[in-house]
């Protein structure tokens, strides 16, 4: 039996008729580009979100740069945030020219520990961007009180956080802006790229529709420099489509993780931990181990995939080498050396489960 990191066929094949329908609808508009299909997705992520304004944008990595950039984050700033995270976390805060603050993470739930938060701000911190890894919000209500006590900025990192709540409120709903990823494997994914910002702030939503656009408010008319950076209709109709589905999704996430959770409480393997004051909505389930390389390698020899998200910490990668010289961060790096993340989507099958567990309970 052969078991993937993720199915996309299998969902898309219970959505082909109507992501057909509408693909179809799209193409017979000719209205590809900020068209109506878009504007709808907008309109229905703001109120699922529970906030004002969203934002179709190219990608998640667009969302966040975007975001420090109508932020006012710029030259000589820097952005507190955590190593533990995919690389386009840094790589927005270079592309306004700030720079990237790094500190360690709590060991339970992978996210960066507010205690180290208020520790890095310094004259030039302006703000601060908490990524909800895996799917389990960062702990935001701390988090926004630093925040408001420094005057800074808050962005939330939502790549792999959408439909998780904390505290009673969607993520990307805490922050001045956050920011989403519709990456095929997303939870909620588009078949392309694709990103979106939510905000309660209209200021923000107003430089947000420059600067995805040209830096343009009116056609022709250009206020400030800005992005070719805009969500096509295409991908918005596949979007509205699982949007539907989103919510059973992420249950059958949840479901899966309580099967594996049963099947690996042994000493030797540590499963994701409590959700404290955040639903997890399990993007990835991901355990820690110490011989993750022979686990790794007996579950491939059974055709069933694994990976490491991420094998080298931000502040460990060459690009950041000479920013973060001295840099040390003992609880990032224990966990990166330990981490492995299993198959996980809401078709995953409860033999599939059994199989993987099997397999690795056997390579301990």
């Amino acid at each position: 039996m052969s078991i993937p990191m993720v199915d996309l066929k299998g969902q898309y094949e219970s959505l082909k008729e109507e992501i057909s329908r509408g693909l179809s609808e799209v193409l017979e508009s000719t209205r590809f580009v900020l068209g109506p299909q878009g504007e709808a997705l907008e309109r229905e992520i703001a109120d699922y979100c529970g906030v004002r304004h969203a934002f179709g944008v190219a990608s998640g990595t667009d969302a966040l740069h975007l975001a420090l950039r109508a932020a006012g984050i710029g030259a000589g700033d820097e952005v507190i945030t955590t190593a533990f995270t995919f690389i386009a976390t840094a790589e927005a805060i270079a592309y306004v020219g700030a720079t990237p603050v790094f500190v360690d993470i709590d060991p339970a739930t992978f996210n960066i520990d507010p205690a180290g938060i208020e520790n890095a701000i310094t004259e030039r911190t302006r703000a601060v961007i908490p990524v909800h890894l895996f799917g389990l919000p960062a702990d935001l209500r701390p988090i926004a009180a630093l925040c408001e006590k420094h005057g800074l900025r808050m962005v939330e990192d939502c790549a792999q956080s959408f439909g998780a709540v904390y505290q009673g409120r969607m993520t990307g709903a805490w922050g001045d802006l956050g920011c989403f990823s519709f990456f095929p494997s997303k939870n909620l994914g588009c078949y392309g790229d694709g990103g979106m910002i939510v905000t309660d702030d209209d200021g923000l939503a107003q430089d947000i529709v420059m600067l995805r656009n040209h830096g343009s408010r009116e056609r022709y008319h250009h206020a400030v420099i800005g992005y070719n950076s805009r969500l096509d209709d295409l991908q918005a109709v596949i979007l509205r489509t699982k949007l539907k589905h989103i919510d059973r999704y992420n249950r059958l996430r949840r479901e899966n993780a309580a099967r594996y959770n049963e099947r690996l409480r042994h000493a030797d393997v540590l499963i994701p931990g409590a959700e404290g004051a955040g639903s997890h909505v399990f993007h990835q389930y991901t355990v820690r181990l110490k011989n993750r390389a022979k686990v790794q390698a007996a579950l491939a020899a059974e055709g069933i995939a694994s990976a490491i998200y991420y094998p080298v910490p931000l502040h460990r990668q060459e690009v950041f080498a000479g920013a973060c010289a001295g840099v040390c961060l003992p609880v990032t790096e224990r966990i990166a050396a330990e981490v492995l993340s299993l198959p996980m989507y809401p078709e995953l099958t409860e033999a599939q489960i059994d199989l993987v567990c099997r397999t690795l309970l056997a390579a301990l």
